[in-house]
């Protein structure tokens, strides 16, 4: 009797393959598609719907070759061979695991007109099978082909009706990608119609309106799944992600309405609190992660958000006891929790704790500004080389730092002695380093601040010249050019068009609305520097902009409103050179 390529011959087959090649991977299951081999599935082939019709085929010396050929090529790479071998194959063989093997590699080549050819024997020798039906759908949709793709969607479907829920999400994932979304609106409403009250149905089609921006639409068909299932916790959240688009008070009314009859429900619970923490509401949206914290007290993400809601609060208390919970926990990462473990200590007057936990700071986001933290607490401490020598052991450390990184450290070191009022040291510093590198960047800005410092104008000039040509659209390299002219009233026409070239590329920037009001304050203008350091302060209360808009408030006589203005800004930056000067010059 001759011998006939059945199930244990086909596994046996693969077997005597997989040792002479070395790309095949036996599993527990289907032939499917893997980039060194094939993978057989003895598993799934006995719950293959189709597998009690597949042809016997005679194992004839012919086919064997053409299967070693179609497999040893693709095992060595050469994935058209391959392709054509099978697909010749499920041609002349008919066979529905020849065909899905010929699809699945096609599809792997990237040859879809060869895949969409093994797919369609694929269907028409097994029409029951699931995956044969979705693939050759998916691949008429990939084709553009939206109505032949309907035919066999629909008998996806019906297919799958011991469990038609989860064959209606299987379509939404289908048509996610399809360019045309009001043709997959259309094409979804006539493959559910048959199953309009199944809430799957009326998700996907609210997920395929909201796609095509048919807003209107994708809400009665959410609504529609809520009332068939009101507990339903990802159609409600679905919806309020739709009115999030127009109004983040709606969102909330909705999930709040959920909550006082689905209280349990931790996702929407979530979402709740995001929204509120979206809106600056900052202490309900810490109640809600209360809640969810007293339901599930180990829960990192929970912890995590009550802690940072706290800090914003201003509550260092609570926030530090569940950073510190975290820790315990264990995190994948601890690095952020050290960081703000170190700014609370840093903030309650602990220096010496703030030390410990910044040094807790390994290599990632939070390395660089931890170091720096380290050293300037440690220049407060009166230890100002030891700070310094942080800076430049953290760089010798890491030979990995980028350029842009070693510039941040090497001017946090020049901050640390402009600060101690060594300016001449914290500019050679800076020029040394230049000298090697002449067109960084940050380098170069700090490097002309200081400059001017040291009433070497003409070099602060030269920088940020050489900085503009680098970086024509870095608008403070402008605006510090402009407003240096400005403050010693020199070239204001040329500061003029500085300053509002750096206001042209960020127009709402506080620092240069400043300058704007400081040159019309230098060219006579007092209402006009009136209106834009206003603006400047409401955007930013920092002391030097106080301190020119006090002064434009007194020469315009209204010297109860400069007076407020500098003790307020006094109060908050108490060691402000800029601004004592200022308060010193009109009220000594």
């Amino acid at each position: 009797m001759k011998p006939f390529l059945t199930r244990p011959a086909f596994f046996l087959l693969g077997a005597l393959i997989g040792m002479s090649s070395g790309a095949w991977c036996q599993t527990s299951g289907t032939l499917v598609g893997h980039p060194q081999g094939l993978v057989v599935s003895p598993h799934d082939q006995d719950n293959d719907p189709g597998a009690v019709n597949l042809p016997k085929l005679e194992l004839t010396p012919q086919l064997l070759y053409q299967l070693l050929l179609a497999e040893i090529a693709g095992a060595r790479n050469n994935i058209p061979l391959s392709v054509g071998a099978y697909l010749d194959l499920a041609r002349n063989t008919r066979d529905p695991r020849i065909a899905r093997r010929a699809a699945e590699i096609s599809l792997y080549a990237r040859q879809p007109d060869q895949a969409l050819e093994a797919a369609r024997i694929w269907v028409e020798t097994d029409g029951n099978s699931l995956q044969a039906q979705q693939m050759l759908a998916g691949l008429l949709l990939n084709a553009k082909r939206p109505d032949e793709a309907a035919v066999h969607l629909s008998k996806l479907l019906a297919l799958d009706q011991t469990n038609p829920a989860e064959g209606l999400t299987r379509l939404g994932r289908l048509l996610a990608r399809y360019p045309d979304k009001t043709v997959v609106v259309n094409l979804v409403e006539q493959l559910t119609a048959p199953y309009e009250n199944i809430p799957e149905a009326q998700f996907v089609r609210a997920q395929v309106a909201a796609n095509a921006n048919q807003d209107a639409r994708a809400l009665a068909a959410i609504e529609r799944a809520q009332a068939l299932r009101p507990e339903w916790e990802q159609a409600v959240l679905f919806k309020a992600q739709l009115q999030q688009r127009t109004s983040s008070k709606l969102a909330l009314e909705t999930l709040s309405r959920f909550l006082g009859d689905f209280p349990k429900a931790r996702e929407v619970r979530i979402a709740h609190a995001r929204i509120l923490v979206g809106e600056k509401r900052y202490q309900d949206a810490r109640g809600e992660f209360a809640r969810l914290l007293d339901e599930n007290r180990n829960d990192p993400e929970i912890i995590y958000a009550v802690a940072l809601l706290s800090l914003q609060l201003n509550d260092p208390d609570l926030a530090e006891k569940h950073l510190k919970n975290l820790l315990e926990l264990g995190v994948s990462d601890p690095n952020p929790l050290r960081f703000y473990l170190g700014q609370i200590a840093e903030n309650s007057k602990r220096p010496q704790d703030a030390l410990q936990w910044y040094g807790g700071v390994v290599a990632g986001e939070q390395f660089l500004p931890a170091r720096m933290r380290i050293a300037t607490l440690l220049a407060q401490l009166g230890r100002i080389e030891e700070g310094r020598l942080s800076l430049k052991q953290a760089a010798a450390d890491n030979p990995d730092l980028s350029s842009s990184e070693r510039s941040a450290l090497l001017i946090a070191e020049a901050q640390l002695l402009r600060e101690s009022g060594r300016v001449a040291e914290a500019f050679d510093l800076l020029s040394l380093s230049l000298g090697s590198q002449p067109d960084q960047p940050e380098l170069l800005y700090e490097a002309a601040l200081l400059a001017e410092k040291l009433g070497k104008n003409e070099v602060l000039e030269s920088h940020l010249r050489r900085l503009i040509k680098i970086k024509p659209d870095d608008a403070h390299a402008y605006n510090a050019l402009g407003y240096s002219l400005a403050d010693r009233g020199e070239r204001l026409d040329e500061a003029q068009q500085l300053i509002e070239k750096a206001l042209e590329l960020a127009p709402e920037d506080p620092f240069i609305l400043d300058s704007k009001g400081w040159l019309l304050y230098r060219r006579g203008d007092q209402s006009g520097a009136f209106d834009f350091l206003k603006k400047a302060m409401a955007l930013r209360p920092d002391p030097e902009i106080a301190a020119h808009l006090g002064e434009v408030l007194w020469v315009m006589g209204r010297r109860e409103d400069a007076l407020k203005t500098w003790d307020e800004a006094a109060k908050a930056n108490p060691a402000n050179e800029a601004l004592a000067a200022t308060i010193k010059k009109f009220k000594p």
